[in-house]
């Protein structure tokens, strides 16, 4: 089996990945990116000899737009959609996605993300937890990964770990953070997730955001050393008083010192911000302790 890291280039180079994968003749796409970056992915695919409607597989591992904002397209071409048993029904109308996301982005939506048409019944298909999926002579696993949304699924292929969000953003070399965005955070499912993935002992992780990473259990304690961090921060601020709107210049200039102290520089601080915009991740840690603290 081959792997193909394909970039995006979402505002940047190096911030949101597809992974082409190619076994005996046959190929699957992992992560379509958003709908906006579809020129970029259609080059890239190209660049390696392949055209969209060579490709009959698409997995996401969540409904999210930088993850699955392309796949419609993917299923014009004739792919079969594979995503988590919640997610299918918002990939089928995306309508409350991008009504919701529209409230958030206003005039940038179609900008940042483009958008989304529905994916006909007859071209999606449940990735159900265990499942196994056929590419060529290959399966992909379907490991259910709970804790960045409830919609999210990663896949296992030969000792690679393709782990979305849930298995965190680590740019070049820097560290791995955790994104950390409304409405679905739980810290409790994320840290069964990364013991799920501990038990799996896979060879290598590949984070959408971005690109290969070995030295798997190393990476998998920085992230839910990093997750506590972060939550802890939050809720340190709100049992002091701090609302959201307070703690997120706070937040900000914390995790990018964070960042600066972890020797990564300011054009790679600069992609981290933008595969992991901080203002969110606020918002969806706040969301969470709010959740917590509710009768």
């Amino acid at each position: 089996m081959k792997i193909h890291t394909l970039d995006l280039e979402f505002r940047r180079r190096g911030t949101v990945a597809s992974y082409l994968l190619e076994s005996d003749g046959d190929l699957a796409l992992i992560e379509t990116g958003p709908d906006s970056t579809w020129p970029r992915l259609r080059a890239a695919l190209a660049e390696v000899g392949v055209r969209p409607g060579d490709i009959r597989t698409v997995l996401v591992t969540h409904v999210h737009f930088d993850h699955a904002g392309a796949a419609w397209r993917l299923a014009k071409e004739g792919a079969t959609v594979w995503v988590h048993p919640a997610g299918l029904c918002h990939l089928a109308d995306p309508s409350k996605l991008l009504a919701s996301a529209t409230r958030i982005y206003k005039d940038r939506m179609g900008e940042l993300w483009g958008t989304m048409e529905p994916i006909p019944e007859d071209h999606l298909r449940v990735a159900e937890n265990g499942a196994r999926i056929p590419v060529g002579s290959t399966e992909l696993l379907v490991v259910e990964s709970l804790g960045h949304a409830i919609h999210h699924n990663a896949f296992l292929v030969e000792g690679n770990l393709f782990t979305g969000d849930v298995g965190g953003v680590a740019i070049g070399g820097g560290p791995v953070l955790p994104p950390t965005p409304p409405p679905d955070i739980d810290l409790e499912a994320w840290r069964k997730t990364l013991g799920k993935f501990r038990a799996l002992r896979p060879d290598a992780l590949y984070p959408t955001h971005f690109g290969r990473r070995e030295k798997t259990a190393e990476a998998l304690d920085q992230l839910e050393d990093e997750l506590l961090a972060w939550a802890g921060f939050i809720c340190a601020g709100l049992e002091a008083g701090k609302g959201e709107a307070a703690l997120m210049p706070e937040f900000e200039a914390w995790a990018n010192q964070r960042l600066v102290d972890a020797g990564v520089d300011e054009a790679g601080r600069e992609a981290y911000r933008v595969a992991l915009p901080f203002a969110m991740n606020v918002t969806g840690l706040v969301r969470y302790w709010q959740k917590r603290a509710a009768p």
